[in-house]
This record gives structure tokens, sequence and C-alpha cells, in this order.
């Protein structure tokens, strides 16, 4: 292990060990390419495939073109000619002992949160574990945030302890001994959710503009309000709904967050406090363990109703509802605010409303003990409404004038 400028630090292991070529993982993003580019121009890099199960170039329309929507992409993929289950790897690869190496991190956690043991023996039992029985609930419970419903495999996926192919070929042998509906619906929606990542990872192969703008050039000039004591009640867990707020300190606490909350986190963010989402986006990436720029991106654009498949504009999640429906008595809650570990579940998602005499005995009064909402939803979903029927509007009056319709 070694750091440092990436053709600097390969020139110099390359004349140390004599090597005649270097072999390496094929990545994707902007940055990637770009960096890969420059160490081929010097030196014989050999890239071969393995971030995804597909290459995104080799997932396109018939004409070349890429894919902006994901169901046809997404049959596209399942057409391609399935490349196999791997082989194992190998027990050891010797390396010669004069090689010197950077130490490599001890493994470290927050005793609040989910620890990440990393290495692919953690990743593969998790693979296992996962693949042989919460897989086939998956589709019944994966948005159950108080429930371990998922497969937690995003940090292992993102660097490479654990290959796509790996786990494609785990759902698919989970479909092949489904033994329900049920249970091959669940391994079905797994297989989708890697196939959403691939699909992510094309769009920033095919349109790397995304990183720095919307997608759809409707929506790149919204007036954002941006403000920064808003910015940072989100950030610091300040936002007086108690599921955002959750959310977040798991985010801080252990670098990961459920999907079905950074779904309602960033749409709180973007829709009811009109933040830009590049923020949001920058401060995932900054904590997240598996932070991707491709993932984190597509997922951000998608709730902020910006992006290729994206969830249309006047889709505003209610934090309320959605607390209810997904964290129903609110244990997910009480773990992560023991602030309201008291509350009725009648009140969990909905503090504010609980009566004074109440919030007195329990020890938890509204602006005091925990905070009282930063903005009413009902006001923010519609103000959020009006700001993206306004942007739709003078981009159909832009392109009307233009083609003069």
């Amino acid at each position: 292990m070694r750091s440092g400028d990436p053709l600097q630090v390969l020139s110099g292991l390359f004349a140390e060990v004599s090597a005649e070529a270097i072999f390496a993982e094929e990545d994707y993003s902007p940055y990637a390419r770009t960096r890969d580019q420059k160490v081929s121009e010097h030196l014989p890099l050999h890239l071969t495939p393995g971030l995804t199960v597909h290459p995104p170039g080799s997932v396109v329309k018939s004409d070349g073109s890429p894919y902006t929507v994901f169901t046809p992409f997404s049959k596209a993929w399942m057409a391609q000619p399935w490349p196999g289950t791997p082989l194992p790897a190998p027990q050891e690869i010797p390396t010669p002992a004069n090689v010197n190496s950077e130490g490599i991190p001890t493994e470290s956690g927050s005793t609040n949160g989910i620890l990440f043991a990393p290495g692919e023996k953690e990743a593969h039992r998790r693979l296992a574990a996962f693949s042989e029985s919460a897989i086939y609930q998956y589709q019944e419970d994966r948005n159950r945030m108080d429930l371990p419903a998922t497969s937690t495999l995003s940090p292992y996926l993102r660097f490479g302890m654990l290959s796509a192919r790996q786990a494609a070929a785990a759902a698919r042998k989970a479909q092949d001994q489904a033994v329900n509906e049920v249970f091959q619906r669940g391994a079905e929606t797994w297989l989708n959710e890697l196939i959403w990542r691939e699909f992510y990872i094309a769009i920033l192969y095919h349109f790397p503009f995304v990183r720095q703008t919307a997608f759809r050039p409707t929506f790149r000039k919204l007036p954002w309000i941006n403000n920064k004591d808003d910015f940072a009640a989100w950030t610091q867990a300040r936002t007086g709904y108690p599921l955002v707020d959750a959310a977040m300190r798991q985010l801080v606490n252990t670098g990961w967050m459920h999907n079905r909350a950074r779904m309602i986190s960033a749409s709180f963010l973007v829709k009811d406090l009109l933040v830009d989402w590049r923020w949001g986006e920058r401060w995932f990436m900054q904590h997240l363990i598996d932070g991707d720029p491709a993932a984190n991106n597509g997922g951000w654009q998608w709730s902020a109703g910006t992006g290729t498949d994206a969830a249309p504009y006047f889709r505003i999640f209610n934090p309320v509802l959605q607390g209810r429906k997904f964290d129903p008595v609110g244990n997910y809650i009480r773990r992560w605010l023991p602030e309201l570990a008291d509350i009725p579940a009648r009140f969990i998602h909905n503090p504010w409303e609980m009566p004074a005499e109440m919030q007195v005995q329990l020890g938890c009064v509204i602006g005091r003990d925990y905070p009282a909402p930063v903005i009413d939803h009902a006001f923010a979903r519609q103000r959020a409404l009006d700001v993206y029927r306004k942007a739709a509007q003078n981009m159909d009056n832009r392109l009307s004038r233009r083609f003069d319709i």
C-alpha cells in the first residue's frame, strides 16, 4: 500500500520491482479515467473489467447511444450474456519480501453504530448470510429502517472487497432456489438494486457533467434559498423532524445510512428547505463509508427531481408519514435519538404535537430538550411545488420562443 501522485508512485514501484506491466481494475469515474489515461501514457497499464458485471460501454442502444431511463437499461443489462459465476480467488498472492509498504489502517468503528469490519472475508460472510436468508424478504422489508433487512454490503462493493459479479451471482442463485413468489421477488428486487448501481455508473461514464450540474436542463437554474442555518440544522440533526434527525445522526456516527433514510433526508433538504442538492451530495460523500460518486450523485439527483430516472418534482416525502410507515413504533428513531426514547409511539414522529404537560412529564420539552421543527412541512411542500412548476414553465416558454411555437 502506497499513497501519493499515482504516476510518480507507480513509476517508482515499476522500476523498483523491475516490472513488465501494470494490471488494474478499470474504474469509470471522470477522475479515474483521467488518472489512468495519464498513467497509460508513460507506463504499460492494462485495465481489466470487474467494477461492474457489464462495462458501461457495452450496455447501450442499438445505435451505440447510452440509455438515460432505467427500465430499458435494465432490460438491456439482463439481455447481456452472463459472464459466469466467478472462480474462487487465490488463497495467497506472493509479494516479494523486500517491497516496502505503508501501514494498513486498523479497523475502527463507533460504539453507537454498525462496525464494518474490513476485508474480503467479512464481505463474503455478509453476502452468504444475506443471500441465504434476508434476501428472500427483501422486497417486503427493505424499506423498514427498524429492521436488519438490507445487505449492508455497499462499503464492500465500493472498495472492491466484493465484486459486482460475486453479488449478482449470489442473487441469481437465490432466484433459482426461491421456494415461492415472495422469495422470488425478494431476490429479483435485490438484483435490480445491483443493476441500479450499474445504471448510475453508466450515467456518470457517458454524462460526466452530472457531477457539476443537473442532468435535466429544466432544473439547472432553480432558485435555491441555501439558508446556511437550515443546512447546519440538517447536518447537525436539529431539524425537529425525528426521522430526518435520526438518519443524520446515524450517518455521522457510523458512516452509513439506510437507503430509505437517505431518500427521506435528501428530499427534506432539497424540497422542504430548498437547499441545493449539491450541498447534500457533498456532505454525504464526506461522511459515507460507501460514498461512491456515481451512486451518490444518482441518488441525490433522483431525490431532487433533476436527474435521469428522477422522482417527479411533485413527489415530496412527508417525514412524519414516512416514519409511521417504515418505522412504525419508532425503534429506529429511539436508537439514534435517545432524547426521544420515552416518547409514546403515537407522538414519536411528531413530538411537537404532544400536550405540554406530557412533554414536562416525559422530560422532553420541545424547543428545550429537542428542537421544534425548522419549517412547517405543508408550507414547505407547497413552496417547493411552486418553485419547480415555475422552473418548468420558464423552460417551456424558452423552448416556445426558440422554435417559434
